[in-house]
């Protein structure tokens, strides 16, 4: 279950990001306050005002709390594609949250938004999150050396896509 993330979603996500098991392979530091919260809250909310992005909160169905996020960013108009990026909470690995999250989000942007493609990078030592691309249908098109700076040091990336015209629509 998704929805636009708001302020009140914060907190839950302070601890999401704030686990530095969970930002291991991500580009961005850990999270260590309510105000890192904010400012990343701050940041989001501008790109979402010019269409360059939307931020979803993956929401616990029994509680209705955020335990992660995913987002599309990037958007291209032009070109009709976008990046999609995610993140979720250490205690909810492995239980099909992000799988049902990410595809309620390509729905979303092959449907609503009519987009031709989406685009994810993905740090090739996790092999998690490359098999949850793979399971939605996304191929792996490729590697970019040195790509992101994780942790300030130069970390390579696979390159995944995904076409409208492949994506396999549930039901």
């Amino acid at each position: 279950m998704t929805r636009l993330v708001t302020e009140a979603d914060l907190p839950s996500l302070l601890v999401v990001n704030g686990d530095d098991a969970v930002t291991r392979y991500l580009p961005y530091p850990s999270w260590r306050s309510l105000e890192d919260a904010r400012n990343w809250y701050a940041r989001m909310s501008a790109l979402q005002a010019t269409g360059a992005a939307l931020q979803f909160a993956v929401l616990e169905k029994q509680s209705g709390a955020a335990i992660g996020s995913c987002l599309l960013f990037r958007h291209d108009e032009a070109s009709a594609r976008a990046e999609l990026g995610y993140v979720l909470g250490r205690a909810h690995w492995g239980q099909g949250y992000m799988q049902e999250a990410l595809r309620a989000l390509a729905a979303c942007a092959f449907g609503e938004l009519n987009l031709r493609r989406l685009e994810a990078e993905v740090d090739p030592r996790n092999p998690r999150s490359s098999l949850l691309l793979e399971r939605l249908g996304f191929a792996r098109e490729g590697r970019l050396r040195e790509r992101w700076l994780t942790k300030g040091e130069p970390a390579d990336v696979n390159v995944y896509g995904l076409l409208n015209r492949e994506w396999r629509r549930p039901g």
